[in-house]
């Protein structure tokens, strides 16, 4: 039964404003957070408490109430059912401890994690940027790559610090708490894989981070983009000497807006 069923069953919400009741929200540890229209701001509780009794498992709810934004992609929200935003986070089989109000965590790219993951050998030395509380940093330091993570958000950096040693993987992983456009300034080329999960609108730091890769090796890409300019995309990356060998369609993020992962192999 969904969300919309079950409040239509309370008969809580008017019949003419249930099309406007989120059938989906997103789920991070115990914390539910969805994205409520204003035109249900009076029923916003019993939404939640919808929430809580649906699934027994969720501790506090949050209510999405201003779009991520800058480097740090941080929304505003509005707690409508609990207290704690502190919580464990579990993806095949590793642990993520984040607060959610003040950190990034995107539980819908669990299987572009997985994925990643997947293709990185032991030994492999592997950038990071924009790495938050580390869900892509974890399962490339549990494959035995040497990691070297960078996030501008303190909260991200101590959370991440925790999580590395939560997973047990502290000698695989470097954290470097400072702007990723500062990276080339920073660090030595020569890395095996770059893993690129660009904010959106910064597309530039794909060639900002791609000289740091060693000819021959691997870059994931994430950007944000409609159908139609995937091809012009697939040309202009080839024109620099990056290949596409995959690219894939991972989440809406607006209307005709995309996110999409670009495998890339620099030449």
């Amino acid at each position: 039964m969904t969300l919309r069923d079950m409040i239509r069953g309370k008969s809580a919400v008017p019949e003419s404003l249930l099309h406007l009741v989120p059938n989906r929200f997103e789920v991070v540890g115990d914390v539910a957070v969805i994205a409520i229209p204003h035109q249900l701001h009076t029923y916003r509780h019993v939404i939640a408490e919808t929430i809580t009794e649906q699934r027994k498992n969720i501790r506090t709810v949050l209510n999405k109430v201003a779009m991520l934004k800058g480097e740090s992609r941080l929304g505003g929200y509005e707690t409508l059912s609990g207290s704690d935003t502190i919580t464990l986070h579990r993806e095949y089989g590793h642990l993520y401890r984040l607060d959610v109000k003040t950190v990034f965590f995107n539980t819908h790219l669990s299987y572009e994690r997985f994925r990643v993951a997947s293709k990185i050998e032991s030994g492999e030395h592997v950038l990071v940027p924009f790495s938050g509380v580390g869900p892509f940093v974890i399962p490339a330091a549990v494959c035995g790559a040497r990691v070297t993570a960078v996030e501008k958000n303190p909260d991200a950096c101590r959370w991440l610090a925790g999580n590395v040693e939560l997973n047990h993987v502290e000698k695989y992983v470097s954290i470097i708490q400072g702007d990723a456009k500062c990276i080339p300034g920073m660090l030595k080329t020569g890395f095996d894989r770059a893993i690129i999960p660009t904010p959106y609108g910064m597309d530039h730091f794909l060639y900002d981070m791609s000289w740091l890769v060693r000819q021959g090796g691997s870059i994931h890409f994430y950007t944000f983009k409609k159908p139609h300019q995937i091809p012009g995309l697939v040309e202009e990356y080839g024109r620099n000497g990056l290949e596409v060998v995959f690219y894939r369609r991972c989440g809406n993020v607006a209307p005709g807006v995309s996110r999409w992962v670009f495998d890339l192999i620099k030449h």
